[in-house]
């Protein structure tokens, strides 16, 4: 079965509006959060951080500021905490991986995002939030790093989905100092686990799509893009479509592509 425990909807939602439990996460950017969002919702847009270094050091420095993140957010950690944005995107499927990673057990996205909250009424104000001491406890089994990767590629047990555009995947538009893909990489727009309403596809759409790649459910996926962001999004998509092992390469080509000691394959186009 799917993880389908990752995402609420509108009525769902809409029941529990009020409820000092639920904390809400608006994930767009900040001129579009004051232009009006959500009731209560607070606003973390997380597209200013950036991760490009996953050696010891960087998930040090990583750890450390997202400690300091969801404290001044107000995150306690016995909260349910719904991230959203305009649809099911990056940027909230990203604020879910990160605080899945943090250790948080009750995370969700609001399917559909905005859109799926038209009656609702928009505020233009924000609530004080109290800063907490949020203490992370790192899920290691969620997240990829840069040594992880060269310790499994190659073995069948790891697979490696990258879901850029496939004008990156072939070094048609280079975003890093080197072009191409990580060795190994089947490629797959990460769009294409969005419906045309920017909600998720169903959970037999999404295991059809990720069988004809030749994914296999029984085996751990690493997704990757150019941040992280993309990435996250699959990484739910496929946590939805019943894969139970599914790590999110923090990094991704910010490092994989900028690294000189690294080993890339440049796919080609067919015909």
């Amino acid at each position: 079965m799917g993880d389908n425990a990752i995402l609420v909807d509108a009525g769902w939602l809409t029941q529990h509006r009020g409820d000092p439990r639920v904390v809400l996460i608006d994930t767009r950017a900040g001129a579009d959060y004051w232009t009006g969002h959500l009731e209560g919702a607070r606003h973390f847009d997380p597209f200013p951080f950036h991760y490009y270094d996953t050696t010891p050091r960087g998930i040090k420095e990583f750890n450390a500021q997202l400690e300091w993140i969801l404290s001044a957010l107000g995150i306690r950690g016995d909260e349910t905490v719904v991230f959203y944005e305009d649809n099911a995107g990056m940027r909230a499927a990203r604020g879910l991986w990160m605080l899945e990673y943090a250790g948080h057990r009750a995370v969700r996205i609001l399917e559909g995002g905005l859109k799926a909250m038209s009656a609702a009424k928009l505020e233009k104000t924000a609530q004080p939030v109290t800063p907490t001491a949020f203490k992370l406890a790192p899920r290691g089994e969620t997240i990829a790093t840069v040594d992880y990767i060269v310790a499994n590629l190659g073995r069948p047990e790891t697979q490696i989905f990258d879901v850029r555009s496939p004008e990156e995947y072939f070094a048609e538009n280079v975003r890093a100092r080197r072009g191409g893909a990580i060795p190994g990489a089947v490629q797959l727009d990460w769009t294409h686990a969005l419906d045309a309403c920017g909600r998720f596809k169903s959970v037999a759409e999404l295991r059809e799509m990720f069988a004809h790649l030749g994914l296999d459910p029984s085996r751990e996926v690493v997704t990757y893009c150019q941040g992280g962001y993309r990435a996250a999004h699959s990484y739910i998509a496929l946590r939805l479509a019943g894969f139970t092992r599914v790590r999110n390469y923090l990094a991704s080509w910010a490092e994989w592509g900028n690294r000189e000691d690294l080993p890339i394959e440049r796919p080609r186009r067919r015909g």
